[in-house]
């Protein structure tokens, strides 16, 4: 049963997004690899808590302890002060960059040109418990958001560094608008 998230749900989420996470290309070449995982977890927390259910929406899908098997953190069009939270969390976010926070600035420079103008439904981070991948939870938990842009009439964009997410996101309706070679031998 997918349902929205509440904050009871931030530690839950961020376990899974952290673990979904902890290989992923992206994060590897923008977070330091010292205490990564912590750093990884802590930035999801960022994500989830004080960008996804305050200026958008978080679907999740509980497990039968307590916890969350997947996750899918949308900004809306509707908030417009995500712009506004992202500059607040900047000295924080770039903390929690360690080493790579000018190649993570130089990351996110590299990717801007290529972002959307107009008002779309952003699906900025989903992740599935790696035990438990590959069962359609991923695709649960991000149906909703797609949902309601198509209510809006709004599209939906996302980012990916992991190549074999691509085909998942075609099925869901996606398209390939470009591909970015990252700065500093980072991942496409």
């Amino acid at each position: 049963m997918i349902r929205e998230a509440t904050d009871a749900d931030v530690e839950p989420a961020v376990r899974t997004l952290a673990a979904a996470f902890a290989d992923y290309p992206f994060t590897r070449h923008t977070i330091a690899e010292d205490n990564h995982a912590e750093r990884l977890a802590a930035m999801q927390r960022l994500f989830v808590a004080r960008i996804g259910l305050p200026h958008g929406r978080v679907w999740v899908a509980p497990d039968d302890h307590g916890g969350v098997d997947a996750v899918a953190v949308w900004t809306s069009p509707d908030s417009h002060r995500v712009g506004e939270a992202l500059l607040e969390l900047g000295a924080r976010l770039r903390e929690l960059a360690g080493d790579r926070a000018e190649i993570a600035q130089a990351a996110e420079a590299s990717l801007e040109p290529h972002r959307p103008r107009t008002p779309v439904w952003f699906l900025g981070t989903v992740g599935v418990d790696p035990g438990r991948q590959g069962r359609g939870l991923g695709r649960a938990v991000i149906e909703p958001g797609l949902r309601a842009a198509a209510d809006q009439g709004v599209p939906c964009y996302l980012e990916t560094s992991l190549a074999g997410n691509v085909s998942l996101y075609r099925r869901l309706g996606f398209q390939v608008t470009g591909e970015v070679e990252l700065p500093h031998g980072g991942p496409t």
